[in-house]
């Protein structure tokens, strides 16, 4: 039976190996294949790798990690060597929770290429989810010495910082982050975070209305809100403000998340009295009931 009235050229063999692939990894009845036997090439199989890669990093924006890491397995089957494929698999076990696979396979990928400062970085991530900030210290300072001018390896050496107490020494990573990327509010904030709980107060203040003039986010206008409030309790401002905050992120109504979010114990508390107030009890209701958080609050 004759399939193809022109010989089948690389390029369709490459992409019907790699759809085929995906398709079989994913448990997708392939139906009615050609009855021939193709043994593809080398380049072929590292091409079909990097589509299947490929599918798998879609797979991971559509929200699919654990299709996604089924994929990407097969995608670092098919081609080893390949420091994007297993860092790709890594993305993927890190959203299925499965860290210590996602730590293997960050390892494979620095093996393969470890002057890819990328890799260290995303290892380094890791290691702060892992609640692990000495090991993402050191991480951060290899990535650093092969990429020295990236403001988020500096953000993430802020935020191991801060989880060691070493808070003189997170501020001036917040500060190198947000030198080196005037738009990186979040470096900004947590720079708030930390005047905050070294009694900085008014800089801290100073830090989150920059940072709502960048971007208008939650967590800067509650913690804005927390800091005015204590200044001045019941303050038109820091109510306005709680209450916009709470709608956007009813999260933060919760001690559980503001700890998350590496809020300190003098912020915590200053929030605490801050939503205390019977004039906010309708929007700590509204947030409570609305927050994914349960505990904690």
């Amino acid at each position: 039976m004759r399939f193809w009235k022109q010989p089948i050229t690389a390029t369709a063999r490459c992409l019907l190996l790699s759809s085929a692939l995906a398709a079989i990894s994913l448990g997708i009845p392939v139906n009615a294949l050609t009855p021939y036997v193709y043994e593809p090439t080398a380049k072929e199989l590292k091409d079909a790798s990097i589509k299947v890669g490929y599918t798998a990093a879609q797979l991971i924006k559509l929200g699919q990690p654990k299709e996604a890491a089924r994929v990407a397995a097969l995608a670092v089957r098919l081609e080893p060597n390949n420091d994007y494929l297993w860092s790709i698999l890594a993305e993927a076990q890190i959203r299925n929770k499965e860290l210590e696979k996602a730590s293997i396979s960050l390892a494979k990928a620095k093996r393969i290429n470890p002057k890819k400062a990328s890799l260290w970085f995303a290892e380094a991530s890791l290691a702060l989810i892992q609640k692990k900030p000495n090991k993402a210290i050191q991480l951060l300072k290899e990535g650093i010495n092969l990429e020295p001018k990236n403001p988020n390896a500096y953000f993430h050496l802020g935020n191991a910082r801060v989880m060691q107490i070493e808070l003189s020494l997170a501020l001036k990573a917040f500060e190198k982050a947000f030198s080196l990327k005037p738009t990186f509010w979040e470096a900004l904030n947590n720079k708030g975070l930390v005047l905050f709980e070294l009694d900085q107060v008014q800089k801290a203040i100073e830090s989150w209305r920059k940072v709502l003039e960048i971007k208008e986010n939650a967590e800067p206008m509650l913690a804005l809100a927390a800091a005015l409030n204590m200044t001045n309790p019941d303050n038109s401002e820091s109510l306005q403000l709680s209450k916009e905050a709470l709608i956007k992120d009813p999260n933060y109504v919760t001690t559980e998340h503001q700890k998350e979010q590496l809020w300190g114990i003098k912020l915590r508390k200053a929030t605490k009295t801050l939503l205390s107030s019977p004039k906010l009890q309708s929007a700590v209701e509204r947030a409570s009931a609305n927050s994914d958080v349960k505990s904690g609050s």
